[in-house]
């Protein structure tokens, strides 16, 4: 019979090339996975819009794909302005809405509003983060600075609809302050100091509120705020510098701010269903002081 064994050097070389040939395709399969891997540890940014507002109109998109989404407001015009999301339900449409809100009375239930970037003065810029799920939207300003006439009436209505995205949706910002909202109260997790804040805003209630921001100036106080609100005459008491819009209870809006030394003053403005007042006036007025 045939001996069929290997010399013994050919036989150990054919072992050392064998060897080769798997790290170099354990390489190839590392170099290949690689880049995947790479790709899954970056996670995705949120979709950015930018809202530019002016007297009295809206310049922005009127699609977006579905997901975490930075609503950025500039303020082009020489007044306030502000950016509120309203998501219609009910096939309802942004025609419905302004039809609707000629009519005095209560809010449209068909129509929460979810937030958006507060009110900003002239030539400032103000931004506001949340999920933006598939649907139709409007985008509007409540503000009625000088004259009364909230400016929705005066055309400041934008319709949005938002499609099914395919890519990755981006994770929520990380909050280092969390504000917390509930009738009539602003509750705030820490102390706040100078510096640039993402705020983390939760309505806790059972109505919506807002937050809005203002910065007073040297010597003012609430009570200047207060007077100039109901005869806005004169240079205001401070600086508007956004915040979260009035949203519904639900899924929390992020924004961040550059806060400087000074104190600040936190008020919402929106309407309470049963008088009509503005929640300031029940008390969800609050001052801040940053050292």
């Amino acid at each position: 019979m045939r001996d069929t064994a290997l010399p013994a050097a050919v036989a150990a070389s054919l072992l050392v090339l064998a060897g080769c040939q798997s790290a170099e395709r354990a390489a190839a399969r590392h170099d290949a996975d690689a880049p995947a891997a790479a790709v899954a540890t970056v996670a995705a940014a949120p979709n950015v819009v930018t809202v530019h507002a002016m007297d009295f109109a809206f310049q922005m998109p009127d699609t977006i794909a579905a997901g975490m989404t930075t609503f950025h407001l500039v303020n082009d015009g020489p007044g306030l302005h502000h950016a509120v999301i309203v998501r219609l339900d009910s096939a309802k449409t942004p025609a419905d809405l302004e039809q609707a809100l000629k009519t005095p009375g209560a809010w449209p239930r068909w129509a929460p509003m979810i937030g958006g970037p507060n009110a900003v003065d002239p030539h400032a810029d103000a931004n506001a983060t949340l999920a933006m799920a598939p649907g139709n939207y409007a985008i509007i300003c409540l503000v009625d600075l000088p004259g009364g006439v909230p400016h929705f009436a005066k055309g400041m209505v934008h319709p949005l609809t938002v499609a099914a995205s395919t890519g990755p949706s981006a994770a929520a910002p990380a909050a280092d302050e969390v504000v917390t909202l509930t009738d009539y109260h602003f509750a705030l997790s820490t102390p706040l100091t100078a510096g640039s804040h993402t705020f983390e805003v939760q309505n806790h209630a059972a109505q919506p509120h807002e937050v809005a921001m203002i910065q007073l100036a040297p010597g003012k106080t609430a009570n200047d705020a207060l007077q100039w609100l109901q005869k806005p005459n004169g240079p205001p008491p401070g600086r508007v510098m956004g915040g979260s819009a009035p949203a519904v209870p639900g899924a929390p809006v992020y924004f961040t701010m550059n806060v400087t030394p000074g104190q600040y003053l936190l008020m919402c403005f929106v309407p309470d269903p049963k008088d009509g007042k503005p929640h300031f006036m029940h008390g969800m007025m609050q001052t801040v002081m940053v050292s």
